[in-house]
């Protein structure tokens, strides 16, 4: 007894289409969802997380998120990177943004964290940069 090639047909969508929808859903969730802060991570750490880690890394050597977008942000753990720049200039980059200096992938962040904050960010990240 041969099963027809509608019956087979609908097998296969019964057994493929679910795994299809979960595949894309996971590749979705992987993209879109932002970076987890842990519970224990200081005020700095979670605005590091929440505002940089998508595009930097979580420790700062990189994100495959950013390279997915054919973004390429500075590794922050190497020392020739924030080298020569002022805490001034980096304070500048993340409130303004890197459009005015012609770095155009780096959104400013002046709307959303006060200059304190950003003054935290700032060392945070030089910290990334000292050998440990």
């Amino acid at each position: 007894m041969a099963s027809s090639p509608a019956a087979r047909s609908r097998w296969l969508l019964i057994i493929v289409g679910p795994s299809v929808i979960l595949l894309i859903g996971t590749v979705l969730a992987l993209i879109l969802l932002p970076h987890p802060v842990p519970r224990n991570a200081t005020p700095v750490q979670r605005l590091y997380l929440t505002y940089c880690a998508e595009c930097h890394g979580a420790d700062g050597r990189g994100s495959w998120r950013a390279a997915l977008f054919i973004l390429r942000p500075g590794n922050l753990t190497e020392p020739g990177v924030l080298a020569g720049r002022s805490d001034e200039y980096l304070f500048d980059l993340l409130k303004d943004g890197g459009a005015p200096i012609g770095k155009p992938g780096m959104p400013a962040f002046g709307y959303h964290l006060s200059d304190q904050q950003i003054r935290d960010v700032v060392e945070y990240v030089k910290a990334f940069a000292k050998p440990r």
